[in-house]
């Protein structure tokens, strides 16, 4: 299988760029003059294309000179597709200013500025549409196993967890986790939910044959300068490549802020992750408007779920539990009773049975469970009342799992940065495989997703949710 990271043709972007500019300008030829559209064309100012196509030819070259300037076409890990619109938007806005400027200095016979900006518009939507099908394309690849690099992050502190975390979180990076190695015994044989310890640091040359990395990850402080030193020698000798990252003081990456003094960097400290103030406002208008749109439909869901709880089994229709919230604060969660009715009772003797992880616990075949409460468990509909609570500020439509005060007394400190911003319906957890997800992985993708908020993330996360909920992906 290769593993080599995959790149396109270094012909295929640019090529296919130029084609496209050109097809805008067709395009948007036949809506100026055949069309007619946003304004009327008098037969005297009826043109042939020809005219314009010295302006395409211009266009592209510009547009292929820009995108090279924004080094669109080289491959690189972590550009996100907006990433990408926007360097396209600002190239063709650009580029389209220079036509038109162009056009004052030559001053033809035949040019229509609204051609141009139409073309413009239609060169960004062309070439986004383009790049979200190369997009699916890699994206299939890589789950097929080719252009994914097998990875091993070396050391398991606070900066390990923060590439661990990027990269569980970020499938598109083209990263698979083989595992980690530490010098601390405890941290070298405890696994991070599917991540798998492999030991101790001196074991690095036997974990790199056996497991077949690609890229070894360093994060060990810099205290230890020579062992980084003594470890990437190994790799190179093992023609495996090797990255290192600075441990800041051993904090995440993200909670270091840099500005320049006449030159001079300073360096920042955030301290814990949290949502500032503009964004927890962001963050709250936007589920206010999503509640405002999904409200007429889940009160249709809820009287039909109602109905059929009711004919199922005696008992409530509701359960209400309490939860912990932002900052740890309780509160009382809402969801339709999905179990018999004594199924809190039945709890602690279950969890001795089955061994499960009291700070995650997720049966897949809880016997507590009623055939309507399998039914609306496969399709999350249990979870439907918690609109209520997204409507009292009490939790967000995207966050973390909202965990009992039970599960968080079994927490370690590093955990409990999870509790730094409002409980969510759904998360990063739930698209990355709902109950499959062990606590450990949980913890590090809501810990990605508190350090990395943005509203695009949060529609992101919600548009993901929608398959992974209709086909039951990783339910119980």
């Amino acid at each position: 299988m290769d593993n080599s990271p995959f790149k396109w043709p270094r012909w295929l972007l640019p090529t296919v760029d130029a084609l496209l500019v050109v097809g805008a300008f067709l395009l948007s030829y036949y809506l100026r003059y055949e069309v007619e559209f946003l304004q009327p064309v008098d037969e005297a100012n009826a043109a042939p294309f020809t005219p314009y196509i010295p302006y395409a030819i211009i266009f592209a070259a510009l547009m292929l000179l820009g995108s090279q300037n924004a080094r669109l076409y080289r491959e690189r890990r972590g550009r996100t597709w907006w990433d990408e619109i926007f360097s396209i938007s600002n190239n063709a806005t650009n580029t389209a200013v220079v036509v038109m400027a162009l056009s004052f200095l030559l001053r033809p016979l035949v040019f229509s500025r609204l051609l141009i900006i139409q073309a413009a518009a239609l060169v960004v939507g062309l070439m986004g549409i383009w790049r979200l099908f190369l997009r699916a394309v890699r994206g299939a690849m890589r789950r097929r196993g080719i252009g994914v690099e097998r990875v091993l992050v070396v050391g398991a502190g606070s900066v390990g967890l923060s590439v661990l975390q990027t990269i569980l979180a970020r499938p598109d990076l083209g990263f698979q986790v083989v595992g980690f190695v530490d010098d601390d015994p405890e941290r070298g044989a405890t696994d991070l939910g599917r991540v798998p310890a492999l030991g101790m640091v001196n074991n690095l040359s036997r974990v790199i044959e056996d497991q077949r990395v690609d890229i070894v990850i360093i994060t060990l402080p810099w205290h230890v300068q020579r062992k980084i030193l003594n470890i990437v020698r190994e790799c190179e000798g093992k023609h495996v490549k090797v990255r290192t990252v600075p441990d800041m003081f051993e904090l995440s990456l993200s909670q270091v802020q840099i500005e320049m003094l006449g030159g001079i960097p300073l360096l920042g400290l955030n301290g814990e992750a949290h949502l500032n103030t503009s964004s927890v406002l962001v963050k709250r208008a936007l589920d206010i408007a999503v509640t405002l749109v999904a409200l007429p439909f889940a009160l249709l869901i809820t009287l039909i779920v109602a109905i059929a709880i009711r004919l199922d089994t005696p008992g409530p229709i509701f359960f209400a539990q309490d939860r912990m919230g932002l900052n740890g604060k309780t509160f009382r969660v809402y969801k339709f009773r999905s179990m018999v009715q004594n199924a809190e009772a039945l709890h602690d003797e279950l969890m001795r049975q089955t061994g499960e992880d009291l700070r995650h616990p997720k049966l897949m075949d809880d016997p507590r469970i009623t055939r309507v409460g399998r039914w609306i468990r496969r399709f999350s509909l249990d979870e439907l009342p918690q609109i209520y609570n997204i409507l009292r500020g009490e939790m967000s439509w995207v966050g973390p799992r909202p965990a009992t005060p039970r599960e968080v007394e079994l927490y370690e400190g590093w955990h409990r940065q999870r509790l730094r911003v409002l409980p969510g319906l759904t998360g990063l957890w739930q698209v990355s495989g709902r109950s499959e997800v062990p606590f450990e992985e949980m913890c590090l993708l809501d810990i990605y997703y508190i350090e990395n908020w943005s509203l695009g993330l949060d529609l992101q996360i919600m548009l993901r949710t929608v398959p992974h909920v209709l086909l039951a992906h990783g339910a119980s």
